[in-house]
């Protein structure tokens, strides 16, 4: 017989994440992601409080282009009601990287651009 630690002993809080996991709809999981991704695209863009301090428009990119594939891949799988808001978030992130951007991007080729076309003001 082994000494060794089964997973369920040697992470007793597992079983239970894992149930929890498990009751939370995916609509849910997306989102929540999706508003993670804004949040930390905001911060990498210099838009928070300490501003300068985080600011590092290369990690904002590819932040901002990571929200745009989740939207892109999940638009038929979440409604209106949770599109919505997330498409104005993202805009207003890319507007915010083209704005923070010593050389803008053509228009089109800006982060998330090839999932939503050319951003505009």
């Amino acid at each position: 017989m082994s000494d060794a630690p089964t997973p369920s002993t040697e992470n007793p809080g597992f079983d239970a994440m894992a149930r929890d996991i498990a009751e939370v709809p995916a609509v849910e999981v997306i989102v929540t992601v999706a508003v993670n991704l804004m949040s930390a695209a905001a911060v990498k863009l210099g838009l928070t409080e300490e501003g300068e301090q985080h600011k590092d428009l290369d990690e904002a990119r590819k932040l901002v282009q990571a929200l745009a594939g989740l939207l892109d891949a999940s638009a038929t799988e979440i409604s209106t009601f949770h599109a919505s808001p997330l498409r104005d978030g993202l805009k207003s992130l890319q507007l915010a990287f083209r704005e923070a951007s010593l050389v803008p991007d053509e228009p089109g080729k800006g982060p998330g651009e090839k999932y939503t076309g050319p951003v505009y003001g």
